[in-house]
């Protein structure tokens, strides 16, 4: 059995991820899923100064501090971001990446380059979707009760994380054990951003046939691939 990180993405926690949770720890692995700084249930203790350097760091004190090696990570969405730089951080505690329709950018770039977050509402600290935008465009393709269910629970980011260019100096000089999900449906981040990631990592390459939030919408397919 095989120890598992997943990484969530912007305006979520780790409740993203509690059906794919459930299935792989029904397969008997050990499976952790945190809320990263300032998001999901730890929102109130936004601050200044939250990135997605810091992020990774706080990842990469956890499988320190819990002693873990060869933990395949999994990251969705701005989690890649995360991913990516955990790989630089602890990669030597990882076994696999896992990016599941994931951005990932290089050194210097910025998430508006890539995506387009058409009604972002920003704060000091910070940023995320109008809620009708979130239930009209961002979760469009769900069932309603899902729907209802992922509105409930999304915060808005840190705005750092979303808006600051990333420090990612070594990731794709480097070769990684990867695998590269992209969803079908979904169009942030692009499909010419994923081909991007899949060339450079040199990985192997899958679909799903749903949208940005596989997690929710395709979990068993979505477990499959991470685990298997």
């Amino acid at each position: 059995m095989s120890t598992i990180l997943l990484i969530h993405g912007a305006y979520q926690g780790g409740w993203i991820w509690t059906r794919v949770a459930a299935a792989l720890r029904a397969e008997g692995h050990l499976v952790l899923a945190p809320s990263l700084d300032g998001c999901g249930e730890r929102a109130h203790a936004l601050r200044p100064g939250i990135t997605t350097e810091t992020h990774a760091a706080e990842l990469a004190d956890l499988l320190f501090r819990e002693d873990l090696r060869d933990v395949i990570a999994c990251g969705t969405s701005t989690g890649g971001m995360v991913l990516a730089r955990l790989a630089e951080l602890a990669g030597d505690r990882l076994a696999r990446l896992v990016f599941a329709d994931a951005l990932v950018l290089r050194d210097g770039e910025a998430v508006d380059s890539i995506v387009a977050r058409p009604t972002k509402v920003n704060t000091a600290l910070t940023t995320g979707p109008s809620r009708e935008d979130a239930a009209t465009r961002l979760f469009a393709e769900m069932d309603e009760a899902t729907r209802e269910w992922t509105l409930a629970r999304i915060t808005q980011h840190p705005i750092a994380a979303m808006e600051a260019p990333v420090v990612l100096p070594r990731f794709w000089n480097e070769s990684w054990d990867a695998r590269v999900i992209w969803c079908r449906r979904s169009t942030n981040p692009p499909v010419a951003h994923l081909r991007r990631l899949h060339q450079a990592v040199d990985g192997t390459w899958h679909e799903l046939d749903t949208g940005h939030y596989p997690m929710l919408t395709a979990a068993p397919e979505l477990a499959a691939l991470i685990a298997g």
